[in-house]
This record gives C-alpha cells, structure tokens and sequence, in this order.
C-alpha cells in the first residue's frame, strides 16, 4: 500500500532514509537533520512530495518527488529524487509501483514529465527503470 509521507508517519520512513543515504557513501546526516529537512515536503507542498510503501503494516520503502522547472521544454517537471526498497523486499515489483505512482502524482500536479538519475554502479536500480517503458539519457550528470 502505497501512502503519503506526512507529519503523522515520518518517524516510519527515517531509518530508511539513513540506510539510503548510506547505501550512496553520502556523509552521515542527523536524524533531526533529516526530520526537519523531509518533513518540508507533502501532498501539498510546492516542492514536492514524499511517499511510502508498506507491505504487511511496516514501510519497506519510500520515493520522493521534487518540483523544478526546464528551460528546454519550458515547463514543470518533476524529479524522482529518492527511491529506497528495503534489500530484502526487492523483487516485488515494489518500486516499480512507488514509480507509477510518482509519475501519476507529477502528472496531476501539472509536471510535463518525471525525470530521475542514478549511479552507474547502481545495476539492480537500472534492472528496474529497464524495464519501464522510459527513455534512458545520455546526459552527463555534474555536482560542485
């Protein structure tokens, strides 16, 4: 079942973002860092939105989408900036539901596409955007 992320659930999404910003080598980030900075998004919120999974009453994943703008397509697009299914529940097409359900989210919300990177290395998240009727791009990806 797939469920917005708001002030009354967080506490159940946030192991799960620890061990997604570990799983990128990212620099360890506070629990309260992290509360105050998730908890910015929801289905009303401008800047986007966060949801979970839950399989059998407990959250095994969770998606965040961001609102941005392309000058490109001059329009409103949004960004699947987070997908994280715990390892033991992969292969249960979880993600791929947390992704439509994304998409159908942007969609409703006026953006003109969703749009999402991942790292090279990640295979197991490409298996799954593979197989999604998407367009991968060749797009370099650059941070300062």
């Amino acid at each position: 079942m797939i469920d917005v992320v708001s002030s009354e659930n967080l506490d159940e999404i946030l192991p799960l973002i620890e061990q997604y910003q570990a799983f990128y080598k990212a620099a360890p980030v506070s629990g309260p860092a992290n509360k105050q900075f998730f908890s910015q998004f929801g289905e009303d919120s401008s800047a986007g939105c966060q949801f979970l999974y839950r399989s059998q009453s407990t959250t095994v994943g969770f998606a965040t989408v961001y609102f941005t703008f392309n000058s490109t397509i001059a329009a409103k697009v949004a960004i699947l900036n987070d997908l994280y299914v715990l390892p033991a529940c992969r292969g249960q097409q979880i993600g791929r539901k947390l992704i439509d359900h994304c998409r159908n989210f942007a969609l409703n919300k006026g953006a003109a596409r969703l749009q999402w990177v991942t790292a090279p290395d990640n295979l197991a998240a490409q298996k799954v955007y593979d197989s999604l009727n998407v367009k991968r791009s060749e797009w370099l990806f650059y941070t300062y």
